[in-house]
């Protein structure tokens, strides 16, 4: 079996998490697998911190409840920004997010390893408005410093599973955010919004 692969044998996974939205499904879904999951929250990119905050204490509230770990990561934006230097006019799904995803995936497994996780996964590529292709080759080179850590590129929209992650949104009246998270997303956005008429998010 590969190294990017799951191994059956391995029940530690530290999920990458970039809000309560994306990833409460799969929580549930790992924990009735039967999974050993704590969730590392690692995301610099968000911007205003008032956002980035309603995003975290979300999360951190459902996987409490679930019983799960939440790690949080610090939020220092300035090293993110220099990650992606020349690249702030790169639309969504272009390279300035495969940087983003490189950045946040490499500093992911890091924390996996130091810490004895066996496997890394992600719930950046679930919305319908990233590639997860894109998201699983950053998570692969992720991990490849690190023999003992598996990437597991799974995808968690098949089988019914972004079904169920609107349905699990519902039922606990998370926040829902209107932007990926990083200014030019929010740009974007509200470019998008201005055309339809509609209010701009605030910054």
């Amino acid at each position: 079996m590969g190294k990017n692969d799951m191994e059956k044998n391995d029940r530690k996974v530290l999920l990458l998490s970039c809000c309560a939205p994306c990833s409460g499904a799969v929580l549930e879904t790992l924990l009735a697998e039967g999974e050993e999951v704590a969730v590392f929250f690692f995301n610099p990119n968000i911007h205003p911190f008032e956002e980035y905050r309603k995003r975290r204490d979300e999360n951190r509230r459902f996987a409490e409840n679930l019983g799960i770990d939440f790690i949080e990561g610090d939020y220092r934006p300035k090293p993110w920004f220099e990650v992606i230097v020349g690249l702030e006019q790169e639309p969504e799904r272009g390279r300035r997010c495969s940087a983003c995803f490189a950045y946040r995936l490499q500093v992911a497994a890091r924390l996996a390893a130091e810490r004895g996780f066996n496997r890394l996964a992600s719930c950046l590529g679930i919305s319908r408005w990233k590639d997860l292709a894109q998201v699983d080759e950053c998570g692969r080179q992720a991990v490849d410093p690190y023999p003992d850590l598996h990437y597991w590129g799974r995808n968690w929209r098949k089988a019914g599973g972004a079904q169920r992650m609107m349905e699990v949104s519902r039922r606990e009246g998370f926040y829902q955010q209107q932007y990926c998270g990083c200014i030019y997303s929010l740009e974007a956005t509200n470019r998008r919004r201005q055309c339809r008429g509609l209010p701009a998010e605030e910054w």
